[in-house]
């Protein structure tokens, strides 16, 4: 029997999220103003943040079957930041506080400044209906 291998792991989740994310900024950077797309913006930010600090367990999970702790260990150090600033950004979405928005937001951008997102990209527009998804997440 051979192995079954799974495309859609974790760490290509989490790789495809860091570019939407990057996108998402670029596009929020765009906006004068709030409106219901820098809502979607923002909220996707957020929800795309918390899904990647979700899945950092799963990723290291590997390496710890293999003892490789100190390796493990500094991934986890290095995505800590995720889950708490996702949980900063849904807060500030929630509220409708874009000053704080705004200082995240840079943030944000410079720990994922290494994922580059092409012209080409095939990404689309995944944040469509990200602030209704987050007010669900909220209830």
């Amino acid at each position: 029997m051979s192995r079954v291998i799974n495309p859609d792991s974790t760490g290509k989740d989490r790789t495809r999220l860091t570019k939407a994310i990057v996108l998402a900024i670029r596009e929020l950077a765009k906006q004068s103003e709030p409106t219901a797309a820098a809502r979607d913006l923002a909220a996707f930010i957020s929800l795309a943040l918390s899904v990647i600090a979700d899945g950092i367990d799963a990723s290291v999970a590997a390496w710890e079957k293999r003892d490789y702790w100190v390796k493990a260990d500094k991934f986890r150090m290095e995505w800590m930041w995720a889950g708490v600033t996702a949980s900063k950004m849904k807060s500030a979405v929630l509220a409708d506080d874009w000053g704080a928005v705004a200082m995240l937001l840079p943030q944000i951008a410079g720990k994922l400044g290494k994922a580059q997102v092409s012209d080409n990209h095939r990404l689309g527009k995944p944040w469509v209906g990200a602030y209704q998804n987050l007010n669900k997440s909220e209830h």
